[in-house]
Parts: C-alpha cells; sequence; structure tokens
C-alpha cells in the first residue's frame, strides 16, 4: 500500500485507471484537477498502509502476551 500511495502521489501514468475521473474532468482537460485526485488516492493509499501496520503491531503484541500466559500457566 505504500509503494502504491508513491506511485500515485508521483503520478504515475500507469494508474489513471485506478483515478476517480469524471467524463467532466477529462473533457475539460484540466490536468490540476487530475492531479489533486491523484494525490487524493495517493493519501488514501498511505492511510491503510499505516492501519496494516498499527494491526500487524497489534497482533504481535497480543502474540506475546499469550505467549507468556501459557509460560506463566505450566
Amino acid at each position: 500500500m505504500a509503494m502504491l500511495g508513491i506511485f500515485f502521489t508521483t503520478h504515475s501514468a500507469v494508474l489513471i485507471e485506478d483515478v476517480p475521473l469524471t467524463e467532466e474532468d477529462i473533457q475539460q482537460n484540466n490536468i490540476q484537477r487530475i492531479y489533486d485526485l491523484y494525490n487524493k488516492v495517493g493519501y488514501n493509499c498511505f492511510i491503510a498502509a499505516a492501519i496494516y501496520v498499527l494491526f500487524g503491531a497489534l497482533s504481535c503484541c497480543q502474540m506475546r502476551l499469550n505467549k507468556q500466559k501459557e509460560y506463566l500457566v505450566h
């Protein structure tokens, strides 16, 4: 997700199909509006990547706590 965020914020032409463009945006050829949409999608990818990291860290903490409890019981 972080890599997608980087590619979206650098306005990669390959990802144009994943940008929520309307017919009006394409017809007006408003490049700044298109760049703003790229950035918006890129920031959403960064947020998703941060959520993945947060849940991964939380899962690791829970695994450690569960292993400690098993060790103390035996």
